[in-house]
């Protein structure tokens, strides 16, 4: 008779990781609840089996999205600037939009939580399953101009163009752009809008200013004309939460000394 132990080896063996780490508890289980039957037990093992797959799963979906950490936002103050648009961005955290293929513009003043917000949906969708690419601005354009140079173009567009949710960060944030900064956005857009998929683009700038910041107003039109077709634009306005959290540190250092 086999041990729980080697049949855990087996498991291993079979790459059923999550069976085997759940195993010796099921039987357990099984042995305390004598109503429970063999396809009951089985039934629990293949549930652990597919939810360590799926978790699995978000994980590397996670590590492959160029996030660098996983933001949400219970812990979000909303009182301290009531004029963001609230019940618009729970609905972006929702991960509706991307399900409906729609997109996100995220407009206005600095410091007012639009790369947190942009983060915390990142994060949640790909907690619901999505596959998520994100970047800066400036990386966005780097990985661009590098992956041009050393002929792996088509390689990165397949991952910004196949991702459920692109997510572009703090666009013009650089005030110096590369020259080809327009025709790149533009030909990433127009392939997203062609095969319906979600594009998130935060910027301190206005959207009449896009034009001569990417030095090609045409470029610019032919963007906001795909990315407002199905889109949503949030105004964020109001105090800077980068000047709060200034401020207590300050306010820190006084008591200290």
């Amino acid at each position: 008779m086999k041990t729980i132990e080697e049949t855990e080896k087996q498991l291993r063996t079979l790459r059923l990781h999550g069976m085997a780490q759940t195993l010796q508890a099921r039987c357990l289980q099984a042995q305390q609840n004598g109503s429970m039957s063999v396809l009951d037990v089985l039934a629990q093992l293949v549930g652990d089996e597919l939810d360590f797959r799926q978790s699995r799963l978000i994980e590397r979906r996670f590590h492959g999205s160029g996030l660098d950490e996983r933001k949400i936002m219970q812990d979000f103050d909303w009182s301290y600037n009531p004029r963001l648009p609230k019940q618009e961005i729970l609905e972006l955290i929702s991960g509706k939009f991307v399900q409906q293929a729609a997109d996100a513009l995220l407009i206005g003043h600095p410091g007012t939580g639009k790369s947190h917000i942009a983060k915390a949906v990142a994060h949640a969708a790909i907690q619901a399953g999505y596959q998520v690419a994100y970047r800066e601005a400036q990386g966005f354009f780097e990985d661009i101009f590098e992956a041009t140079q050393t002929k792996k173009r088509k390689k990165l567009f397949k991952l910004f163009c196949g991702a459920d949710l692109l997510v572009i960060d703090d666009l013009f944030l650089q005030k110096r752009l590369p020259q080809t900064a327009a025709e790149d956005l533009l030909d990433v857009i127009l392939d997203r809008y062609r095969h319906r998929k979600s594009t998130m683009i935060t910027s301190n700038r206005p959207i009449e200013d896009w034009g001569k910041l990417l030095g090609d107003n045409a470029a610019a039109s032919a963007i906001l004309d795909r990315l407002l077709h199905h889109g949503h634009l949030l105004k964020f306005e109001g105090k800077s939460y980068r000047l709060k959290e200034a401020s207590k540190r300050l306010a820190l250092e006084k008591k200290k000394n």
